[in-house]
Order: C-alpha cells, then structure tokens, then sequence
C-alpha cells in the first residue's frame, strides 16, 4: 500500500499552538460506524458514550525532556539542546541509566564524552547514529526517581516539533501538556487526547455509568515521524514501553461479556489494547514493548470506538485511524475539519471514532 495514499495539504494555520483555556472546550469531529460525520463539543462526549461502555485511559506521565547539555572536557566549550526520545527502561536496577537522544549540533559531541545537564546531573555519550542523528545517553543516577527529579528541575516539557518551532515552551506547558490523570511517569510526548479531559468531566462520565479504566503506555517521539518509505509496509514502527495490569484487563473482558463498547482514549490506548488482545473481545494483562503498526485491513480485536486528536499527514497514527474508520472517509472527515477551521495535533481538537462496520457483499 502506497505512503502517499495518506497524505494531504494541512494549512501552517490549522496547527494549534496552544490548547483551549478550559480542557473541555475544544471540539468534537464524530464519524459514526458507516461513515457519516457530525460536527460537536467535546462536552458532547458524554451524550455519545452509554452506560456500560469502558473509557481506556493511558496514565503515563511526561517528563521534562528538553535538557541543556555542556561537555565537561578540558578546553573544549560544547552546548547544545538535547532532547530524549526514549528511555531504554524505567525500572532499571543499576546506577546506570541508557537514554536514547537527539541533539543540535550532535556532531560536536564525541564519544565517550562526558556531558553535564545541571549540577550532578551527566552522562556519558555512549554511542552516535549517523544515519539517524540518535544518540545513546548513559546517565549516572542512583535510581529512576533522581533522574525524573533532576529532569524536572533542569528540563524543559518537550513540545511536539511543529510546537517547538514556532515558540519556546513556558510554564503554561507544564500544566497544559500533561494530562490530569498523569500518574505514571516516563513519557517523552503526551498522550493528547486525554489532555481534553478536566476531572468534573470524569466525574460525569462516572455517574453515567461509564466503567473507567486505566493502561500505562510510555510515548516515545517516534510517535511525529513521518512514514518516508514508498510503501508503508517497508517502514520500520518504532515500540514503546507498555504496562496493562489484571484490573485493567478484567474490566475490558467484562465490559465486552456485559455487551459494552471497549472506548479507546488516544492512540496509546489504541495500542496498547490491541497489543493485549488475545481473541476477539478478549484481551489479557501483559506488558513490555509493542511496535504495533495498525494499518488499512489490520483485523479490531479489542476496541470498538476511539477518541482521538487530528494526526500529521503519512504518520503511523493517520494510518491507524484510517484502519479504524476507513481511508477514503477519514480523508473526507480531516478535509471537512480544515474547511471548518478545526485546530490540528496536540494541542488541536479531537475526533470521535466508531469502528467502521464490516462491508457486505
């Protein structure tokens, strides 16, 4: 299947550089099972779930990613901008923390060298990726808590890059993108849709008798890369770091036995579901890495409708959504969202997904 089947023309305008001042005040493009779109609220949502259906929301949490790195060697005044792109493994026993990176200017920076981000804060540089600019980060840390707190103290929260190129990140972000429910800690790009939800929100969505449950999927920033090969089944998915528990696990497979719809939040959710899915409507608890890549014909084991934000044109998630709904009406539906003037990406609007009925013949 051709790359440039998934692409379209986003005016630079469309991309929403700041979210709504209150979280619930975005709106809401909804695409039912057979293809017909409705222009909505966000608060509308709780109109469009039902009682019994399972909201599967991803509580990782985003660490303040962009770092200011200086080298320590002698007569040498290299700095640049890093930015972590992923965690080899959150829960790591040694002192020793592998870290994979960018950095501007990477190639003043050689290897073996030692890099300081703030006071007892370095790493050594382990390993460069010339085709790729990535970079392998060894930081001297006691444990996972100290480097997340000294991140938080020296970094900054690392903003998507069609953000980050067109203004700084400032303390608004800290709030805005992060979700309220961000608990577990260890991604490097928030998992957007769920930045739409406030707590009155949840708690409607709870009195309706909406089941909530929750997964934790660590985004890593291979999450923005465009699919650059010809065909997208030549392209190679990043993974991610995933943990669904027995409780999440149990209230999916109840939720689908009790005949309610399992409801996605995010294309982490998304992933992580289907990733745990073991048979039709039913899934099991599992974690470690998923380099799932959800594409047009790809078979819905576990989620039955998705809330998601408005995807980069020939990314993965376009991709994924256009499986979920179909090509030519998510096509339909992003170019009825430009006309209609909806905001795009992270800090954008969102859509309302139901899986997209089986044709017949």
């Amino acid at each position: 299947m051709k790359t440039d089947l998934f692409d379209f023309h986003l005016p630079k305008e469309r991309i929403a550089l700041r979210r709504t001042a209150e979280r619930t005040a975005s709106r809401l493009l909804c695409v039912n099972s057979v293809g017909s779109i409705a222009h909505r609220r966000f608060v509308d949502l709780l109109d469009l779930l039902r009682p019994g259906d399972c909201l599967a929301l991803n509580d990782t949490k985003v660490i303040k990613a962009r770092l200011i790195g200086q080298t320590t060697s002698p007569g040498r005044s290299a700095a640049s901008e890093f930015t972590i792109i992923k965690i080899a493994d959150c829960n790591f026993a040694n002192r020793f923390l592998p870290v994979k990176a960018f950095a501007k200017g990477s190639k003043k920076f050689r290897i073996g060298e030692m890099i300081a981000f703030g006071e007892n804060f370095t790493a050594e540089l382990q390993e460069k990726n010339p085709e790729t600019g990535e970079l392998t980060l060894r930081f001297a840390v006691k444990n996972a808590e100290e480097f997340f707190r000294l991140c938080d103290q020296y970094g900054q929260m690392p903003l998507p890059p069609y953000i980050a190129s067109a203004r700084k990140p400032d303390a608004q972000d800290e709030n805005d993108y992060q979700t309220v429910f961000a608990k577990q800690i260890g991604s490097v790009a928030a998992p957007t849709a769920s930045l739409h939800f406030d707590e009155a929100m949840l708690q409607k969505i709870r009195e309706k008798g909406v089941h909530v449950a929750t997964l934790t999927l660590h985004v890593g920033a291979g999450t923005f890369l465009p699919v650059k090969t010809e065909n997208i089944h030549d392209h190679q998915m990043h993974s991610e770091y995933f943990i669904l528990d027995n409780v999440c696990a149990e209230r999916i497979n109840q939720t689908k036995i009790e005949g309610g719809r399992v409801v996605a939040v995010g294309t982490t959710a998304m992933r992580t579901l289907e990733s745990c899915a073991i048979a039709k409507g039913k899934i099991a608890a599992r974690s470690g890495e998923t380099d799932i890549f959800i594409t047009p014909g790809y078979d819905f084991l576990a989620v039955d409708a998705l809330l998601t934000n408005f995807h980069l044109p020939r990314s993965t998630l376009f991709m994924l959504v256009c499986a979920f709904s179909g090509i030519d009406v998510m096509k339909r539906a992003y170019a009825g969202a430009i006309t209609e003037e909806y905001g795009f990406f992270s800090y954008g609007d969102a859509c309302f997904l139901e899986r997209a009925a089986p044709h017949k013949d």
